[in-house]
C-alpha cells in the first residue's frame, strides 16, 4: 500500500486528461466525481451503495462537522473514517463557503470569520489555523485551504481584497497544516471571472506550493457560459503535475464541459438533491417521476442502466412511491443518479484513454438532446 500522495496522468486528450491520484487509503480514477456527505453521510445511501455506483472518494463538510457532532468527537470516535464506515479517500472542505453562505451574523477580519451556527445560535471562530485543526481532527485524506469566497456578482475591487486575502489565509494553511505524509493539502484559486485576478492568484498558491489545486467562487450564480469562459484559461494558469479541482459543480453538462477544459476532479450535491425530489438524470435527460405521465409506465427509468432502480423497478412504481412519500424513493433515485455520474465519469476515462474524448462528447450530447421516451 502506497503511503505517499501522489499524482499520475495517464493520456491526454486536447485538455481531457486521465490519470490516477493515489492515496494510502486507496487509488482516485480521474476525472473524479466525488459525492457529498455533508453531515457524515451521502443523504439517503449506505456507504456500501455509494461504493458499488463506482465511487472512490466522499466529501465531507467541515463546517456541519464542527457544529454537529464537531471534530473532537470524531477523533474521540476514531476519525471521519471509522465514524462513517468509509474506508477510501475522503476530501473535507474548508468550511469557508458555508460560513458565507449559512451562519448568522458572520463578521469578517483579517484572522478569520466569527459567527454564529444556524444550527443553535452558537458563537465559533473559523481561522486557517482552526480550519487545518479540524480537518486533522475528522483525518481527511485531501484537506482544503481555508479561504473566503465573495458571491458573484460582485464588482473588481470586492474580488480583488477578497482573492488577496484567501492568498494571505492560503500561506497560513499552509503553516498550519505542516508535515503529514499521506495527507494532501489542495489550494484554491480564487479571482471571480476576472483571468488577470486568475492568474494572479494561481502564482501566488503555485509560490506556497501545494499538493493540488482547486479552482474556487464558481458555480455560484454566474452560469454555465461564464463559467466555461473562465474554464478556457483557469485550469491552465495551475500547475500541469498536479490535480485539478472544480469546487461544486455540477450537471452533467457542466461536468463533461468542465473536463473538457482540463478539470480532474469535481464534487456537487445535485445527484442526491434530486434524487430526492423526484429529479432523474438519464442519458435522455433530466425524468421528473413526479408527473402523472410515468404513473402506468412499465419500462424502466433508463433501459440501459444496471443500477437497482432501473433493473429491478418500473417507472410506475418510482412515481408511486414519490407520491406517497415512502423512503425508498429517495433512496432509490439518489442510487440511480449517483451511479449515472460516475458512468459519465467512466465514459470520458475510457475515451479520453483511447483518444476519442470528442467522439463520445457529441453522442453524449445527442443522445441527451433526444429527450425522455415517449409516454405510453
Amino acid at each position: 500500500m502506497t503511503q505517499r500522495f501522489s499524482f499520475s496522468l495517464a493520456a491526454t486528450d486536447g485538455k481531457a486528461r486521465t490519470g490516477v491520484i493515489s492515496t494510502p487509503r486507496g487509488d482516485i480514477r480521474t476525472p473524479a466525481f466525488m459525492p457529498v456527505g455533508t453531515a457524515a453521510t451521502v443523504k439517503a445511501m449506505m456507504p456500501e451503495s455509494v461504493a458499488a455506483t463506482g465511487a472512490d472518494i466522499l466529501l465531507g463538510n467541515t463546517y456541519h462537522l464542527m457544529l454537529r457532532p464537531t471534530a473532537e468527537r470524531i477523533d474521540r470516535l476514531g476519525g471521519l473514517h471509522k465514524f462513517m464506515n468509509w474506508d477510501k479517500p475522503i476530501l473535507t472542505d474548508s468550511g469557508g463557503f458555508q460560513v458565507m453562505s449559512l451562519a448568522e451574523l458572520r463578521k469578517l477580519t483579517e484572522k478569520g470569520v466569527t459567527f454564529r451556527s444556524h444550527i443553535d445560535g452558537s458563537k465559533h471562530e473559523l481561522t486557517p489555523e482552526r480550519s487545518m485543526e479540524i480537518q486533522r481532527l475528522l483525518g481527511s485524506d485531501i484537506v482544503m485551504a481555508f479561504d473566503e469566497c465573495p458571491a458573484l456578482p460582485a464588482d473588481r475591487a470586492r474580488i480583488t481584497e477578497s482573492m488577496r486575502l484567501s492568498m494571505r489565509w492560503a500561506a497560513r494553511s499552509r503553516e498550519a497544516f505542516g508535515d503529514r505524509p499521506g495527507h494532501a493539502l489542495f489550494g484554491i484559486q480564487q479571482g471571480g471571472l476576472e483571468e488577470d485576478l486568475r492568474g494572479e492568484s494561481a502564482e501566488a498558491l503555485t509560490k506556497i506550493g501545494f499538493e493540488g489545486y482547486a479552482i474556487g467562487g464558481l458555480a455560484v450564480g454566474e452560469g454555465q457560459e461564464a463559467m466555461f469562459d473562465c474554464l478556457d484559461y483557469a485550469p491552465d494558469q495551475l500547475p500541469q503535475d498536479k490535480p485539478r479541482y472544480l469546487m461544486g459543480v455540477g450537471k452533467p453538462d457542466d461536468i463533461v464541459g468542465a473536463v473538457k477544459r482540463g478539470v480532474d476532479m469535481m464534487d456537487c450535491v445535485l445527484p442526491s438533491r434530486s434524487g430526492r425530489t423526484g429529479q432523474a438524470f438519464t442519458r435522455r435527460g433530466v425524468v421528473n417521476i413526479k408527473n402523472a405521465r410515468h404513473a402506468d409506465d412499465p419500462r424502466p427509468l433508463d433501459e440501459a442502466c444496471t443500477c437497482p432502480a432501473c433493473s429491478k423497478y418500473s417507472r410506475a412504481y418510482l412515481h408511486h412511491v414519490f407520491r406517497a412519500g415512502e423512503m425508498i424513493s429517495g433512496m432509490l433515485l439518489t442510487w440511480h443518479n449517483l451511479h449515472y455520474y460516475q458512468e459519465i465519469m467512466q465514459g470520458m476515462r475510457d475515451a479520453i484513454a483511447a483518444g476519442r474524448f470528442a467522439a463520445w462528447e457529441k453522442e453524449f450530447h445527442d443522445t441527451r438532446a433526444l429527450g425522455d421516451i415517449e409516454p405510453v
